[in-house]
């Protein structure tokens, strides 16, 4: 039969040896402080610690959120609009956490409370209004430089709503539905100025295009006329060609007969001067006599003279038959 005392040491080693098991997971880390002294940290695990004398403070490794409370601010312009915001965070030194600061997330919160009340103090409505982005990283940036002694890295700050007063709310909704309804005037105003432009310039075209249409008709109209009457005025001159040439033909066989016949001076002198009784019995008062002609009249001339300072008159010429017995 075992010694009673034995069994009850063991037993003793036994509980001891568990109390002093702790297990860490992996997103944890733990403070161990001996006799209310730090003593070390220890990672993720199974990790032993004297019972008793020994203490682990866990601490949480992931990134949390702390929610900032809605509070009022004035802003630059004094008008009271209502802000909160969400603060992401993550622990980066497990030490500084529990020792550099008292309720980290309480000072979290009244630091972000305090900042969130001077950077919307700077800006306008307007500009709270619009400006969201810009107010996240300033206080992102002020936090995590506040923070970095305590251990804790701000990832990301976001500001959840900037309620303004409802009498500023009904104002602003007048003033948004009264500039929508300008842009749509102005829009109507400039889809009437651009139908308006395009009926413009299309009328503008058809007006050019009718007049080059005009214009080329009368180029072509005239360009017509002009080969007609080109084809007309050779037409006339290959006529007149013809007819100079017939006539020309005429006078030579006329010219090629006479001298066939070899006329004498007086036949020639004798149908000149029928020819000129024919000329003057028209009612011209102009007549063109040919150079050939001009000198029998001049002949003629100066045989009336003659005959007019003599008074006689000359024999009849001999008949050639008579005289060339």
């Amino acid at each position: 039969m075992p010694n009673p005392v034995i069994v009850v040491i063991g037993i003793g080693i036994f509980i001891f040896i568990v109390a002093g098991l702790v297990k860490i997971r992996p997103y944890q880390r733990g403070v161990v402080e001996r006799l209310g002294k730090y003593a070390k940290t220890i990672t993720p695990g199974l990790n032993f610690i004297i019972p008793v004398i020994d203490t682990v403070k866990k601490v949480d490794m992931r990134e949390n959120l702390i929610d900032v409370p809605p509070q009022e601010v004035i802003t630059k312009d004094n008008v009271v609009v209502t802000v909160d915001a969400i603060i992401y965070y993550e622990v980066t030194d497990p030490f500084r956490v529990l020792y550099n600061v008292y309720r980290f997330q309480l000072s979290s919160v009244k630091l972000a409370q305090t900042n969130l009340r001077n950077i919307v103090g700077e800006l306008e409505l307007d500009e709270t209004l619009t400006s969201r982005e810009m107010i996240n990283t300033r206080l992102r940036e002020v936090l995590d430089e506040a923070t970095d002694k305590w251990g804790v890295k701000v990832t990301r700050v976001e500001i959840k709503k900037i309620d303004p007063p409802h009498d500023i709310t009904e104002a602003m909704s007048r003033q948004m539905k009264a500039e929508r309804t300008k842009r749509a005037l102005i829009l109507e105003a400039e889809g009437i100025k651009q139908s308006e432009i395009t009926k413009a310039e299309g009328q503008k075209q058809a007006s050019i295009l009718k007049a080059e249409g005009l214009k080329l008709s009368q180029v072509l109209e005239a360009e017509g006329e002009a080969a007609a009457i080109e084809r007309k005025a050779d037409a006339i001159k290959y006529k007149i060609q013809i007819e100079a040439q017939g006539k020309a033909d005429a006078i030579l066989d006329v010219y090629q007969s006479i001298h066939k016949g070899r006329p004498t001076k007086d036949l020639i002198t004798i149908q000149y001067l029928e020819a000129l009784q024919k000329m003057a019995d028209g009612k011209s008062t102009k007549m063109f006599i040919p150079y050939e002609a001009s000198n029998v009249l001049s002949s003629l001339g100066m045989i009336g003279e003659i005959f007019k300072n003599k008074d006689e008159i000359p024999p009849e010429l001999p008949d050639e038959n008579e005289v060339t017995e």
